[in-house]
C-alpha cells in the first residue's frame, strides 16, 4: 500500500518594501504558477507587466478582469535555485518589481523582490499530483542524488496546461500526459507500461478494464473500436496518450479510477517497454519503430525482443499513479 504524500506547498518571502497580499503561488508536479495582483502595494495604483519579472522570465499571461499578471514556468526554469535536504526539495524563484524610471530624482514607489518557493517532500510514493517513486534498482545501488519525480496528469485539449477539472462527457477524449523529472541523471525515457480502470481506487477490484497491457500496448482501440492512441513522442521524458471516455455498464457512480504503472529507463538503453497504438492497418509505435509492437497481439513476456541492444547497467525505476475521472452521459 503506497503512502499518501504531503502535497507540494508554497512559500512567499518579501524583501525591501513589502507588498500587500498580492502574490499567489501554485506548485504543480513539474511547474510553478505565480499570480501577481496589479495593485501590487494595495494603494490603488496599478503596475505594468513590463515592470515584473520572475528570474529572467517576463509575464506569460494576464487576466484583465481580475487585474492579475501570471507567470508559468517549469521548476528548473526562470533562474530557479534547487536546494535538496534530507526531507524535501525546495525550488526558489525571485519575483522582482522594478518601478518605472521617470528621469527625475524623486520616486513614489520602491522596488521589491519576493522569494517564491515550492517545497516537495522526498520520502513518499505518490498519488497523482507529484509522484515520488518506489525505488526498484535492478543492477546498482542508488545514491541519495538519485531523485526522480513521476507525474500523470489530465491535460487541456491543446496539451499546453493541466486540466482544471476531471469531468468529461461520454465519448469525449481524455488527454493524459506521463512525465519524469530527473535530477543528476543521464537522460531518461518514460513509458506507461500498464493502465487499468476500476469503479473504486483499488486496481484489483471488479469490474476492471485493462486498456494498456504487455509493457505499453494500448489495446482499447482494438477491443472497442475507439479512437484511443498514443501520440508520437516529442520528448524522451514525456509520453502522451488519448483515451476515449467510457463508463462501466450498470455502474451507479460515474466516477472511474485509472491506475497506471509508469517506468523510466536511460534514454540510450534497450527495453521491452513500448508505446504502441492499434489502427485498422495494425500496430504503430509512438517512437516511430513499429517493430517493437510485434508482440502486442500475443504475450510480450514470453517473446525475445527484435534486435536487442546490450546496455550495461539496465536500471529502471517504477511508480504507480491514479487518476480520478468523472464521466457523464451526453444528452
Amino acid at each position: 500500500m503506497s503512502e499518501i504524500p504531503e502535497p507540494p506547498r508554497a512559500s512567499v518571502v518579501h524583501e525591501e518594501q513589502e507588498p500587500a497580499d498580492s502574490v499567489g503561488v501554485t506548485c504543480g508536479a513539474d511547474y510553478v504558477q505565480v499570480e501577481v495582483n496589479q495593485d501590487f502595494y494595495g494603494t490603488g495604483k496599478l503596475i505594468q507587466s513590463e515592470q515584473l519579472s520572475l528570474g529572467d522570465c517576463p509575464v506569460t499571461g494576464e487576466f484583465s478582469s481580475a487585474q492579475l499578471f501570471v507567470f508559468q514556468s517549469e521548476l528548473h526554469g526562470c533562474g530557479s535555485e534547487l536546494e535538496i535536504s534530507e526531507d524535501e526539495l525546495v525550488y526558489t524563484f525571485d519575483l522582482t518589481y522594478t518601478p518605472e524610471d521617470h528621469g527625475v530624482s524623486i520616486f513614489r514607489t520602491s522596488g521589491a523582490t519576493v522569494a517564491v518557493s515550492c517545497h516537495y517532500p522526498r520520502q513518499h510514493v505518490v498519488s497523482t499530483d507529484a509522484l515520488l517513486p518506489r525505488w526498484l534498482p535492478f543492477a546498482a545501488t542508488k545514491t541519495a542524488e538519485d531523485i526522480l519525480v513521476f507525474t500523470l496528469r489530465l491535460m487541456t485539449d491543446d496539451w499546453k496546461f493541466e486540466r482544471v477539472n476531471n469531468e468529461y462527457n461520454l465519448g469525449s477524449m481524455l488527454h493524459v500526459e506521463a512525465s519524469v523529472i530527473q535530477y543528476n541523471h543521464v537522460p531518461l525515457r518514460v513509458f506507461v507500461h500498464s493502465c487499468v480502470a476500476t469503479t473504486v481506487p483499488d486496481v484489483r477490484a471488479l469490474p476492471r478494464y485493462s486498456f494498456i497491457e504487455n509493457h505499453g500496448c494500448l489495446v482499447d482501440a482494438k477491443l472497442t473500436g475507439s479512437r484511443s492512441r498514443f501520440l508520437p513522442r516529442t520528448k524522451e521524458d514525456k509520453l502522451q496518450f488519448e483515451l476515449e471516455a467510457f463508463t462501466f455498464a450498470e455502474a451507479d457512480d460515474p466516477t472511474i479510477y485509472i491506475t497506471c504503472g509508469l517506468v523510466a529507463i536511460a534514454a540510450s538503453a534497450y527495453s521491452d517497454h513500448k508505446a504502441c497504438s492499434y489502427a485498422a492497418d495494425g500496430w504503430t509505435s509512438a517512437e516511430g519503430y513499429d517493430d517493437v509492437c510485434f508482440c502486442c497481439d500475443s504475450n510480450c513476456e514470453d517473446m525475445a525482443p527484435i534486435n536487442p541492444v546490450d546496455v550495461s547497467g539496465g536500471d529502471q525505476w517504477e511508480a504507480e499513479a491514479v487518476l480520478e475521472v468523472k464521466v457523464n452521459e451526453a444528452y
